[in-house]
């Protein structure tokens, strides 16, 4: 039982480190020099005389005392920093014990949320009813409705500001005009501007598009995958295609990007990690492609893998009651629990700043929650649930200038989270508890795989779970592979 990780580096996706660091494999945890105690002042006068001459006189005596003190400082720095970190994430889990937030129901979509992002105070939205949808976060009312998608929507993804600047210059629209990406079962991929409600651009794919992103990187790329687990990459100065590679033996359904390298996870569990060579034909390369095997996230059918890439970590979920940490260059894994049950499922996972948020729904007893662990430590924080909480199907999240928190989760409803003052009178619509079990067993090793063989002899009687919980609310899909499916349709 393994109580913490080693250091991970602290860029996220939306905040990657430079492709030099990424791609000579210098991690930042490497890279961040340890704190080096000042230099002493130096001596003068007679004082100083005198230390030349004893360090004339005992060079090798000075030298092993210099040793020996170097030894003891470092111990006693070593001890000092656990200290401070252990005061650190004391101080963090009491402030997240007694948060507070304000939940709003976003009214609109016809069928189950799929995918959410943010761009700057607007939330957007895509549904299996075939629409995506532009929220107004501070009303929490419906700003624009962006039709035009013959099948479900599956995957969203917004290009950075510059990127957003050269499409509108091109345009004769706005240079403060967004635009968002969205993909969808139809085969297309559609641009739309924001501010007009309009799509600008259509691009199709012959695939049913099934995960998306924009890869920030020279004049920019929309990596997509596809259904049959067809990875392929489009030039977003051209639009045309750049590359299409069989990558995956079933659906793509998850896509994230830092700095120049692209991680695509699988229906099947499996994962690869591709540099972006930012070439004008064939710009991905594979770099690593674990299967399922090696991530722990295989056996199911049609399951649904998310993952969040962190440095030369990635964090997957596979609707299983944990979460996996992979090590994508040596293919190392190890298991943060998420629930303390075989019964409960993730579906997503997400970082922002030093916290990790996965989300959980047991399947028992239809209950659903948050889980927050801190960064790099992978640490159980606190577990965040509501009355009648549905699946959580997709999260996105940001902070406000004065550094609170703003959520927006979706699967059956839509919900913006706004976090409140926590010595403020108002109450929260969110309870905060804490569950013991996770405290105890937060981070497993690989290394034993009994836990592993019992979580998948669940999966052989998962199907009779789904139906009991697709009885007790149909618009809730009970697994993760039927969720898929529907998707699809």
């Amino acid at each position: 039982m393994k109580r913490q990780v080693e250091h991970a580096p602290e860029a996220l996706p939306s905040q990657t480190p430079p492709a030099t660091k990424i791609l000579k494999g210098e991690e930042e945890s490497k890279a961040q020099p340890t704190p080096v105690p000042a230099a002493r002042p130096k001596e003068t006068g007679g004082k100083a005389e005198i230390g030349r001459q004893q360090e004339r006189m005992g060079p090798a005596r000075v030298s092993d005392h210099c040793r020996d003190m170097s030894g003891g400082c470092s111990d006693f720095d070593k001890e000092q920093k656990l200290q401070q970190e252990e005061a650190e994430f004391t101080s963090l889990k009491a402030s997240w014990e007694k948060v507070k937030f304000r939940l709003r129901l976003l009214e609109g979509h016809s069928d189950i949320v799929t995918c959410v992002v943010a761009v700057d105070n607007l939330v957007v939205s895509g549904s299996r009813d075939t629409t995506v949808k532009v929220w107004h976060v501070p009303t929490a009312t419906e700003h624009k409705h962006l039709g035009g998608h013959t099948g479900g929507v599956t995957c969203l993804s917004a290009p950075a500001p510059e990127y957003c600047k050269r499409l509108a210059w091109s345009l004769s629209l706005s240079d403060k005009e967004r635009f968002i990406l969205s993909g969808s079962a139809d085969c297309y991929v559609k641009i739309w501007a924001l501010s007009i409600g309009q799509c600008v651009k259509s691009i199709y794919t012959f695939n049913a598009v099934t995960a998306l992103c924009f890869v920030p990187e020279k004049d920019g790329y929309i990596i997509t995958g596809s259904d049959g687990g067809k990875v392929q990459a489009w030039s977003w100065h051209t639009f045309e295609n750049c590359q299409s590679v069989n990558a995956h033996q079933e659906a793509v359904t998850s896509i994230q990007s830092q700095g120049p390298l692209v991680f695509t996870g699988s229906a099947e569990g499996g994962m690869s990690v591709w540099e972006n060579r930012c070439l004008s034909r064939d710009p991905l390369r594979l770099l690593h492609h674990w299967t399922g095997q090696v991530t722990g996230c295989g056996g199911g059918l049609g399951g649904r893998l998310s993952l969040s890439p962190r440095g030369d970590k990635v964090f997957l979920a596979y609707g299983r009651a944990w979460l996996k940490i992979l090590h994508w260059r040596t293919g190392t894994t190890s298991r943060l629990t998420n629930h303390s049950s075989i019964t409960g499922v993730a579906d997503c996972v997400h970082q922002i700043g030093g916290l990790l948020i996965g989300s959980c729904y047991d399947l028992a007893n239809g209950e659903s929650t948050l889980n927050l662990f801190s960064l790099p430590q992978c640490r159980y924080l606190a577990t965040l649930t509501w009355p009648d909480a549905p699946r959580i199907l997709c999260f996105a999240a940001w902070t406000t200038g004065s550094g609170d928190h703003r959520w927006v989760t979706g699967g059956r409803d839509l919900i913006v989270w706004e976090q409140l003052p926590s010595s403020g009178k108002q109450r929260s619509d969110v309870t905060v508890k804490r569950d013991s079990r996770l405290d105890s067993c937060s981070l497993e090793s690989e290394e034993d795989t009994e836990d592993d063989e019992e979580t998948d002899d669940y999966e052989d009687d998962h199907d009779s779970d789904e139906g009991k919980d697709n009885r007790r609310d149909d618009a809730e899909d009970g697994g993760s592979g039927s969720w898929l499916r529907c998707i699809l349709q």
